[in-house]
């Protein structure tokens, strides 16, 4: 029950330090590397993704630490890896198209993560830009459009 716990706040705390990473890191002094993820040059690797090496290093660390008495560290690096795989499925194959496997989201939630990431990509710049979370979005994406 407990290792739920951890696991759930590893995960939770992924997309707190993830949000706060990317408005005032990634937009900020990081921008040289994250700009690549908004100025795309086609190829299938970009400096952007040494972050998801970072994210997942700090996942596997952690694993490795609490791997022989199964601790909290043990958990939480498990919350931040399903974290990381979750953010692959619905970032760089559902919404950026790095692998085709799905077609546009149909599912409301879904949509409105897909939303909410391509208003975030209205602006290939370092300033301007909005919705900086994975799960942490302004409802008025998940609005459905007027017909």
């Amino acid at each position: 029950m407990l290792s739920s716990l951890f696991i759930l706040l590893g995960f939770v705390a992924m997309e707190i330090s993830g949000w706060f990473i990317h408005k005032y890191l990634m937009h900020g002094p990081l921008w040289m590397i994250h700009k690549t993820h908004h100025r795309h040059s086609g190829s299938f690797l970009e400096w952007n993704d040494l972050f998801s090496i970072l994210f997942g290093g700090i996942a596997v660390a952690l694993i490795f630490l609490g791997v022989d008495t199964l601790d909290y560290r043990f958990w939480m690096g498990i919350g931040i890896s399903l974290y990381g795989m979750l953010y692959f499925v619905l970032h760089d194959v559902l919404v950026h198209r790095r692998l085709t496997w799905f077609g546009r989201p149909s599912n409301p939630f879904l949509k409105g993560i897909y939303k909410a990431h391509q208003a975030h990509h209205k602006t290939n710049q370092k300033d301007d830009a909005v919705s900086f979370g994975l799960f942490i979005v302004p409802k008025k994406f998940f609005k459905e459009e007027e017909k």
